[in-house]
């Protein structure tokens, strides 16, 4: 799909945006541009998110989407592609803002030129205020931030060092006067700093994703009943990952099971949907 632009005297150009610190006076964008009454809430965090982190991305970034929000962020690596994926997966509408040219010579990371497509095939858009053959930079990563911010009603930092990137975005929302949430974390990592810090200063604290959903004045998320299993090796396997996402051996260590029956029902659970890689081997309930 080739590259449209709209500029900020346009009818179409998102109002919220105008009434930021320095609008783009161009937005090229590929896909469907954003309506007018599209409820945007941004989702952002770390490159390196822990398990618990992807976790908790997939859940309230499905979530959301199933409640008739656009989830937008930044498709960097990490946090912000977990968001993206787990919206496009569901066959939904999201909305990336790039700190690159919108041509994919320019998109970064490169990893991404599939996902890109795969948010324009699902009714979703890309967004830049920078020409196609612009290379990102340290400059242009930072400055697209005030844009995932100034687009959206909310943001929502998941997973956050203490000098994370997505710490910008949080400074903007401030800035820019949006509602600021954080996902609360161990006092002992490293990625919960960030968040943690701007609970203290503030950000409202999310345990669930109707927590976000009542500050938006959405209808709450009908959260899933108990799943129908009957198989009983299934069933030892779900109890240890209701707590918390587990790797294989783990899994194995924990429910008594032999690796073959742990390996193959595992093979057989995420088949049907009820669990998902998180990545090396680690699996997590899709709640």
């Amino acid at each position: 799909m080739e590259i449209q632009e709209i500029t900020i005297d346009d009818k179409q150009y998102p109002e919220s945006l105008k009434n930021i610190k320095n609008p783009p006076k161009v937005l090229y964008y590929r896909g469907s541009f954003i309506k007018e009454e599209e409820k945007l809430f941004a989702i952002v965090g770390t490159r390196i998110p822990s398990d618990y982190g992807k976790e908790v991305t997939l859940k309230i970034s499905s979530e959301l989407a199933e409640s008739g929000v656009t989830i937008i962020s930044g498709m960097a690596p990490g946090i912000d592609t977990i968001a993206h994926k787990a919206v496009v997966e569901k066959g939904m509408r999201t909305i990336a803002v790039l700190g690159t040219g919108l041509d994919e010579e320019s998109i970064y990371p490169k990893d991404n030129i599939g996902l890109s497509r795969e948010i324009i095939e699902n009714g979703g858009c890309l967004i830049s205020e920078l020409p196609a053959g612009t290379r990102g930079s340290k400059f242009t990563f930072p400055k697209r931030n005030r844009i995932v911010s100034g687009l959206s009603s909310g943001v929502l930092v998941v997973e956050a060092k203490e000098k994370s990137g997505s710490l910008i975005t949080a400074k903007y929302a401030k800035e820019q006067e949006k509602n600021l949430f954080a996902i609360p974390g161990s006092i002992f990592s490293s990625n919960s700093k960030g968040t943690n810090s701007l609970i203290k200063e503030g950000a409202k604290i999310v345990t669930s994703t109707n927590d976000i959903l009542e500050t938006l004045d959405i209808s709450d998320v009908e959260l899933k009943g108990n799943l129908l299993i009957e198989d009983a090796d299934e069933k030892l396997i779900i109890n240890q990952l209701k707590e918390e996402s587990l790797d294989i051996n783990k899994i194995i260590e924990k429910t008594g099971l032999s690796p073959s029956a742990v390996a193959t029902k595992l093979a057989l659970m995420e088949i049907s949907g009820t669990i998902r890689n998180l990545g090396g081997n680690t699996y997590a309930l899709n709640r």
